[in-house]
Order: C-alpha cells, then structure tokens, then sequence
C-alpha cells in the first residue's frame, strides 16, 4: 500500500484546482483517463455471450418481437416527458381520418396534423434511441441523430415536391434556430436548475460551433451572391436579373457538394481519427448520469421490435407530413399565418419535437455531453446534409431549389450562430444562458409571425389552393 501511495503524483491534483470550475472531474483529462474508460469498456462487452456484443445499457435478454412488451415498452419511452407527448397519439387516426371525411376544414386537419406530428416524431426519436444504445457510443450518437433527422427530410422532400421552395428555404434556417437556441437553452436551463455551472468537454462544443460558423458562411454565400448583383442586374453590369438568379442556382448546388464532403469529413473526424476521445467523454457522460442504474434495470426493445418501430412511425411520419404540407397554402390564405412564420417557427419546432425531448431529458440527467452532441451534432447535420441535399435532389429533379434565403432569416443565423459560440467557448453553462437563449428564440418568432408573406410565396399558396378549389 504505501508503495502504490508513493507512485500517486499530487500534480494531478493541484492541476484540477486550477483549472477552476470550467473542467469537471468525471471528464477525462489525460490518456490513463481514456485508457482506464477503455478498459471499463472492453470489460463489460467480455461479460457479454453471443455474436453480437451489445452494450450492457442496449441488452434487451430477449430476441424476436412479444406485442405485449413492444407497446408496454415505447408507451413508458425514455422519460416523464416523453411519456406525456404519448397521449397525443389519438389525434394521429383523428388527423388521418378528418383529411379524408371532412377535406374542406383545412384549419382543423391542419391543427390535428400538427399535434399526431408529436407522438409519431416521439416514437421515431424512441426507436432510433433503443437502436443506439446497442452500438459504440459515438456511432450510437449519430444513429440516433440521423433516424430522428428523417422526420425533417421527409417534410423536405414533400416540400420540394409541392414546390413550396419559400417555406422549405424558412424550414432550413429554422430547424437550425431551433435546436440552436430554443433546444439548446433548455439544455442548458434544465441542466443550470441542478448545478450552479453544469460543464461541458471542449471536444464537443468547440468543433460544433466552428463547424457551425462555416456551415452558416456556407449557405450565407449565395444571399450574398444574389443580393450584391440584384440591384444592379440590367444597370450597371452586363448581366439581366434572370442570369443572377440562374447563378445563384449553380452555386448553391456548388456549396451544397462542398457542404456534404464537409460533412463527411466531421463524420470520418469523429467515426476513424479521433473517436477515442469521444468515446472517452460519452462514457464518462454515462458514469454520471442520475438515472443510469434505472436504464440498466428497464425493459429494453429487441434489434427487431427496434426496426417495427421505426418501419411504422416512418410510415406514419410520411402520411402525416403530406397531411401537413397540403395545407400549408390553405393557412397561410386563410389562417392568418405568413409563409415566414410558418417555415421559420411552426414547421421546425414539430420536425424536431423527439430530438428536442431527449436533449432536454439528457441534461436534466447530468449528461451535458450527450445532450450537446445532440443540440450540435443535429444543428450540423441539418446545415451541412440535409439542407444540401435538398438542392442536389431539386437539381436531379430539374427544380429551382437554392440557397438563396431572405436576409431576414440569414443575418439572424448568423448573429445565432456566434452568440451560441460565445456561450459555448468558455466549456460551462448555466441556467442565465439558457434563458437568455430562450429569450432571443421567442423574439425572433415574434419576428416571423409580424414579418409579410413575400408576394411569390403568396401567389404559390393562391395557386395551390385555388388550383385544388
């Protein structure tokens, strides 16, 4: 003993005191800190039998599907709050069943289609969780990011295909305002409510916010483009306004490959080259989570009621996202909502229900880490592939779909983007930020909701819902 006391260094220890309260002991700090977490790792897969080794909080003990189980299971969900989005779901056969009995109330199909989102979104989110938490850690976070990125790419795709370009265009934007600062503000709200400075590891918020300020200059381009060259098209220049906006076109499709390798590189940053360190944090993360030991006692989906799960609510996700788009015009004719307030708020905040739920669950249960990656990682893949592929997709199709957005929306995502960066930058948080957060959400939707429906987006929804009238 009194060797293994002469080895211990107080240097560590002296070192952590003056790192301050931005650094967290459970977070790991040097390689034994990882090469212990690895260690921890590997010994609980060899307890494991089988020739799949599944993660000990992914073990179900069962194989198959039992229907009973099935829905006892994805009715509790993963938290309070995820349960209570639950009882939304007689207004999914309501929504379905009012579109076809009674297609003149547009109003009200569109009300109930909003809220069946919810639980569909719920249950997507659900079963994309129960199928991450078999794999590795950082191959479970993106899982599960892209699984509940489908609702979002599904409302895209409808969109484009409904030619509603303007609204895909707020949604883009949107979806990003979302996670970026009403998500992540109640991350860092519910997280501030049980520490007085909840940290973070640098891994996780500094790549994301630089990644997040390139994705954002990224789609900024082609405003700028289109912007600088339209008040002179035709004047001062040899160039007509159709050929400016033909550009902005070519370029957006430019900036949207450059965006997608981008993103590739991110993945392969954090998949190949440097997952040890996020393995190390998340495992971490996992140490300390409040409610790890009622995760390990629960009742878990097998990897086949996992693919159910996500084979129904993606079909149901794909109905009820038609439902919505179609009424989109009828609403914004004779709802009283403008196209801006409707792609920049309402759309968003529905696609991104689940991803929102499991954040805030997360962090509520002390793991900050998974709960940023989830803010971030979601943020990111919304700007660097899901938004691109959206104009590649209306590039293969023959459609106008570009980045060329209102600098209404493009200058608040910028001033987002480096607002977020700032309270990411020191590796802490607290719940003041978290509101303030909050705050600049709810004025920028009180923004939307004042801000016209510009006079092309008016004429599509009097076209689409005169044309069907």
């Amino acid at each position: 003993m009194a060797r293994v006391h002469a080895r211990e260094s107080p240097l560590p220890r002296a070192r952590e005191r003056h790192r301050g309260s931005s650094q967290d002991a459970t977070l790991p700090h040097t390689r034994q800190d990882v090469a212990n977490a690895r260690h921890t790792h590997t010994r609980q897969h060899r307890r494991q039998k089988g020739p799949v080794k599944v993660k000990p909080a992914g073990e179900s003990g069962r194989s198959g599907i039992h229907p009973f189980k099935f829905f006892k299971i994805v009715w509790k969900s993963t938290s309070y709050l995820s349960r209570a989005v639950n009882i939304l779901w007689p207004f999914v056969p309501a929504a379905i069943a009012v579109r076809y009995t009674l297609p003149d109330q547009h109003v009200l199909i569109f009300s109930l289609s909003y809220l069946a989102m919810i639980p569909v979104a719920n249950l997507l989110g659900f079963a994309g969780q129960e199928l991450s938490r078999k794999m590795p850690h950082m191959a479970g976070v993106l899982v599960e990011t892209t699984i509940a990125s489908i609702v979002e790419i599904i409302l895209f795709i409808v969109l484009l295909l409904k030619g509603q370009y303007y609204v895909i265009k707020a949604a883009i934007l949107g979806s990003i305002l979302a996670t970026m600062l009403l998500c992540l503000g109640l991350c860092f709200f519910a997280a501030g409510m049980r520490h007085d400075e909840p940290t973070f590891d640098g891994a996780i918020s500094e790549v994301g916010s630089g990644l997040l300020l390139i994705a954002g200059l990224g789609l900024a381009v082609p405003t700028i483009f289109y912007t600088s060259l339209k008040s002179v098209a035709g004047d001062t220049i040899d160039v007509t306004l159709a050929e400016v906006a033909s550009k902005t076109t070519n370029i957006s499709r430019i900036v949207a490959i450059l965006l997608v390798v981008a993103y590739g590189a991110f993945v392969w940053f954090q998949m190949r080259t440097h997952h040890g360190l996020y393995d190390a944090v998340f495992e971490h993360d996992e140490k300390r989570d409040r409610d790890g030991h009622k995760d390990l006692a629960k009742e878990k989906l097998t990897l086949t009621e996992c693919i159910i799960a996500l084979a129904i609510s993606v079909a149901l996700v794909s109905i009820i996202a038609i439902t919505l788009v179609h009424e989109i015009p009828a609403i914004v004719l004779k709802g009283g909502v403008s196209d801006p307030f409707m792609g920049l708020i309402l759309v968003p905040l529905v696609e991104k229900a689940a991803e929102h739920l499991t954040a805030i669950d997360e962090a509520w249960d002390d793991q900050i880490n998974f709960a940023l990656a989830h803010c971030i990682g979601s943020t990111i893949q919304t700007a660097m592939l899901n938004a691109p592929l959206v104009v590649i997709a209306g590039w293969g199709l023959g459609l106008p779909m570009d980045f060329n957005f209102e600098i209404f929306d493009i200058v608040l995502i910028i001033l987002a983007i480096i607002t977020v960066g700032n309270f990411l930058r020191d590796e802490k948080s607290n719940y003041l930020e978290g509101l303030l957060c909050i705050i600049v959400y709810v004025a920028i939707a009180v923004a939307a909701f004042f801000y016209p429906t510009p006079i092309v987006a008016y004429e599509h929804a009097l076209h689409e819902f005169g044309g069907g009238h």
